[in-house]
């Protein structure tokens, strides 16, 4: 046999190998929407949630409860926005929930203290309200950074409340118990401490008992405050 039929009949048998392996890959393919496979970035489900009514109102839509592209669409934007899994515009317990936690974030921008819970003789204090998952600095009465996202300590490690100063700054520390980043660190209380996540700070179940934030707001916090700045910590943390 010369070589170059040897050569040929070896090039169709691993053109045989191929097609046998791609082939249930090509199904797989099939099985995707066209829409999915062309474009994952504006691709949506398309199934109307338990809370669809909701969230179309939170969202500034109509709110008749059938899910169009559109909803669809901003659904999806809100959960990859805000670190909610799965992405793909379903409206159902957990994209609710979020919403509602953002929807009392967004109403205590102007005023967050206006409930006179966090002290106002203190000077610069880091307020942070776990009810409301939110944190901010004032001075006195004055707003000296508007409430930002927080996520505090989960079920058994819930952030403990009181008047507490900050006492030590480390802008690249590592945990040494769970061996984490933490960068933008500033500790009030034994080891809990502000600082920023890599993840979404609206994400379940919470922190070990710091304050986690966004990395931006971690930065102004990390310019706004000082070692012996006080930091008042209140509320009660939904489900915990």
């Amino acid at each position: 046999m010369t070589s170059s039929r040897m050569g040929r009949r070896g090039r169709m048998a691993a053109y045989g190998i191929a097609g046998a392996v791609l082939a249930p890959l090509l199904a797989g393919l099939q099985a995707v929407p066209a829409q999915a496979a062309s474009s994952s970035s504006s691709w949506c489900g398309g199934l109307r949630g338990p809370y669809q009514k909701q969230a179309e109102k939170f969202l500034g839509r109509k709110a008749d409860g059938r899910q169009s592209v559109g909803d669809c669409r901003a659904i999806r934007s809100f959960q990859v926005a805000h670190g909610i899994y799965p992405q793909y515009g379903y409206a159902g317990p957990a994209t609710w929930k979020v919403m509602q936690v953002v929807k009392k974030q967004q109403s205590a921008w102007k005023n967050p203290n206006r409930a006179g819970r966090c002290p106002t003789n203190r000077g610069r204090i880091a307020c942070v309200d776990l009810t409301r998952q939110i944190s901010w600095i004032q001075n006195g009465r004055h707003l000296v950074k508007h409430p930002v996202p927080v996520r505090t300590g989960r079920n058994g490690d819930e952030t403990r409340t009181g008047l507490k100063k900050v006492y030590w700054r480390h802008k690249n520390h590592v945990s040494s118990l769970y061996h984490s980043k933490m960068p933008y660190s500033q500790f009030f209380d034994g080891g809990e401490a502000f600082h920023a996540i890599s993840g979404s700070v609206w994400s379940a179940p919470g922190s070990h008992g710091c304050i986690n934030m966004r990395t931006a707001d971690a930065k102004a916090y990390w310019k706004l405050l000082s070692v012996g700045n006080r930091v008042f910590v209140y509320g009660h943390k939904p489900g915990t």
